[in-house]
């Protein structure tokens, strides 16, 4: 058996004998040497051998006599916690009896932000599975990639996507069922949850089976699939959520993020750890979000420091007067967004950075603790320090990679880049920090090939392969460039076949050209044709050269 007891933050082999009938996911966990050491020291991160998450984040409101307490709402739904839970139930049982999921089975998800979104998931979870939750916009050949890697055979797809899914579905041996929702098929997910019973027992899993692999955006190469457990849905809730956020039952959550990023996910977790309600937006861009906010009183509001700067020049047309708690994640925040925020809403923006490997927020500061331009410092019951490029401790005030451990963290699908993020116990991020004498945590820049544009993180690899189907382009470099309404975009720097002429025409086509290929928020909102990149003596493209040309340093 793979796994950490849990207590005193001691790293030790488990006894927690997995429910997982199919152990694809605990087959492929990474050697326990090169997992993180993880920390369970505060009394909040006891959890016993045995859980299923979904027990506590929706079965005990309803036992616990609060199920007429407002769950999930939308823009054309909404739901107690009640009806959320029979609707789980029923989702649930079609998964078991109709489709044959077996405990450990992966299932992919896809639709945008929805009731029905969130309860597929728990669905999921409730039943023993792991989910594999994908971004509506995604392509087919960018779906195709989890579905083999994950080996999954079974799909819940929303009805208004269904051309892509049909596409990935074609070139994936493995995935033998796709079941949609939203539409009249007779033989569709609505009718087979109409005609399912609304009981189903929680499956009885191990705090240490894995329920959930998300997948990253994939600076280098293909997308990291990241593994998480039962205990790690939980301690995400008890460490961040209850010790920094501190919200209450009576808050109204709601958020931008799609459902499919960790973070996003956070705003169905964190009020449903304490019975609070949340909404769901398929629509949530700046435009979106105050007339939201306004119509459902919201409380809690994520989103991106892009969006929070997007806002303020729609504050005076919305009431957003409900608002009581900001958090800000995604990309880096801006002080001048921070202090903008403040003097037109009276609330302090509170910044925070996470990680797929992380699950959600390791660094952040409670409304009271905040500095203003700074992440903040460790979540509790997660350490974090900055290291050179040896791996050796640099003192306050030198710039260095950050390193950080605590109740969850990195364990890789198979994948022989564990080693590369987990070092010596500790999860290397990839962010580049500064800590003050004070134990602040001040961001500098991503340390990899990361673009973070807008809340959306973008690979840069993943947009140069797309550039380079198309005819006309020899060679391309793809990096972040600053800009002022989305902090970073992405910036293309391209080396044309001879004879062909770059201008403005060319530029529309290349951009059109990256959106057929991947999903289209990836595409390069600037391009520049040059007559040759920058390359080390041994060929490789210096992209440290190519972002200070995008920096215009």
């Amino acid at each position: 058996m793979r796994g950490f007891a849990i207590g005193a933050g001691v790293q030790q082999r488990d006894v927690h004998a997995t429910a997982h009938l199919d152990t694809f996911a605990r087959d492929n966990l990474p050697p326990q040497s090169q997992w993180p050491h993880f920390q369970f020291t505060r009394p909040e991160l006891q959890y016993p051998p045995r859980l299923n998450c979904v027990t506590r984040f929706l079965d005990r409101w309803v036992q616990e006599g609060r199920g007429d307490a407002l769950c999930a709402m939308s823009l054309t739904q909404s739901f107690t916690y009640r009806e959320f839970q029979q609707l789980v139930n029923r989702i649930a049982n079609v998964l078991v009896n109709d489709l044959g999921l077996v405990t450990g089975g992966r299932v992919l998800l896809r639709s945008a932000n929805n009731p029905m979104m969130v309860a597929t998931y728990m669905a999921v979870l409730k039943a023993g599975g792991i989910v594999v939750a994908t971004m509506p916009l995604l392509r087919a050949k960018e779906l195709a990639y989890p579905i083999a890697k994950a080996k999954i055979t079974l799909a819940l797809c929303d009805g208004k996507l269904k051309d892509e899914m049909e596409k990935a579905r074609a070139v994936s041996p493995d995935l033998r069922h796709v079941l949609y929702w939203g539409n009249d098929d007779a033989d569709g997910l609505d009718a087979r949850i109409a005609a399912a019973s609304d009981h189903f027992a929680a499956v009885d899993t191990a705090s240490d089976d894995v329920c959930l692999i998300a997948f990253t955006s994939g600076t280098t190469g293909d997308p990291k699939g990241t593994m998480h457990f039962h205990r790690d849905m939980l301690a995400v809730c008890d460490a961040y959520a209850t010790n920094v956020l501190r919200a209450d039952a009576s808050d109204r959550f709601i958020s931008s993020a799609p459902l499919a990023f960790t973070f996003g996910f956070g705003g169905v977790l964190f009020p449903m750890h304490i019975g609070a309600s949340f909404i769901v937006l398929e629509k949530a861009g700046p435009d979106d979000l105050p007339v939201a906010i306004e119509r459902f009183k919201a409380s809690v509001l994520f989103t991106a420091p892009t969006s929070y700067r997007a806002m303020l020049a729609r504050y005076g047309t919305h009431d957003m007067s409900s608002l009581r708690k900001c958090v800000s994640a995604g990309e880096t925040l801006p002080k001048p967004t921070f202090d903008a925020w403040l003097k037109m809403t009276g609330l302090k923006l509170m910044d925070g950075i996470g990680a797929t490997e992380m699950l959600h927020i390791f660094i952040s500061a409670t409304e009271d603790e905040i500095r203003p331009g700074a992440t903040g410092k460790p979540v509790p019951g997660y350490e974090a320090k900055i290291i050179d490029e040896n791996g050796q401790d640099v003192a306050d005030g030198v710039m260095g990679r950050l390193a950080v451990r605590g109740p969850t963290g990195c364990r890789y699908l198979a994948d022989e880049r564990q080693t590369r993020f987990v070092q010596h116990g500790w999860n290397i991020t990839g962010d580049t920090y500064v800590r003050d004498k004070d134990g602040y945590y001040w961001y500098q820049s991503r340390s990899d090939d990361m673009i973070i544009s807008a809340g959306y993180n973008i690979a840069g690899p993943d947009v140069e392969a797309a550039l380079l189907t198309h005819d006309d382009v020899v060679e391309c470099g793809v990096v972040g460039a600053p800009d002022d309404a989305r902090g970073m975009i992405v910036k293309a720097y391209v080396v044309l076949r001879p004879g062909r002429a770059g201008d403005d025409a060319l530029v529309s086509g290349l951009q059109e050209h990256v959106k057929r290929e991947i999903a289209p928020y990836k595409y390069p909102r600037a391009i520049e044709f040059v007559p040759q990149l920058p390359k080390t003596e041994t060929g490789k493209l210096k992209r440290f050269t190519l972002r200070q040309m995008a920096s215009g340093s």
